[in-house]
């Protein structure tokens, strides 16, 4: 397996498109992080069936959040993605996220040739309000088996707001 960070660029970010990264399949309990020390993927742990992940997991290479890893995304598709591939990904949104107290952002992203739908989904709006709803629960709740009340879905925003995020997520692994 390629080095995702070597190999690929975040993308057009002011075009709208980012080059995302699966880690997680959508409906999986694994949680499985790209670890950048080794460049592989790795199983961090199982998580309760009951906390499956309503979408598919990923990050987008050359980034880094706030909490120091690369930033995530949050694959909306019809089927689960693979582990370990690569998409090119439209941005609709990102989900503002805190968790333990650190900023854990989630871009939202749809694939960017989605020939089923005619690429319909352009913003959150375009969303099912149950899906989102499903996704804030999910995030909001993950950990509460071990950690109670540690996960904070803040807010919804939009597009711009995205990409703000993104650039100063590719500035802050520029500057590691």
């Amino acid at each position: 397996m390629a080095d995702f960070n070597q190999v690929l660029t975040p993308g057009d970010v002011d075009g709208g498109i980012v080059n995302v990264v699966v880690e997680i399949p959508q409906g999986s309990s694994h949680k499985i992080e790209w670890n950048r020390e080794l460049a592989v993927m790795q199983l961090d742990r199982v998580e309760p069936a009951v906390f499956a992940k309503p979408t598919n997991y990923g990050f987008i290479p050359q980034t880094l959040d706030e909490d120091g890893d690369e930033l995530d995304a949050l694959i909306v598709t019809d089927e689960p993605l693979p582990t370990g591939i690569f998409l090119e990904a439209r941005v609709i949104g990102v989900m503002r996220f805190v968790d333990d107290g650190e900023v854990d952002d989630k871009v939202v992203v749809v694939p960017a040739d989605d020939r089923n739908t005619g690429n319909a989904v352009q913003t959150l709006a375009d969303l099912p309000e149950r899906l989102l709803k499903q996704i804030e629960f999910h995030f909001n709740h993950y950990k509460d088996l071990k950690k109670p009340g540690t996960t904070n879905v803040e807010s919804w925003g939009d597009i711009a707001e995205a990409k703000a995020i993104i650039h100063e997520s590719i500035e802050r692994w520029n500057n590691r």
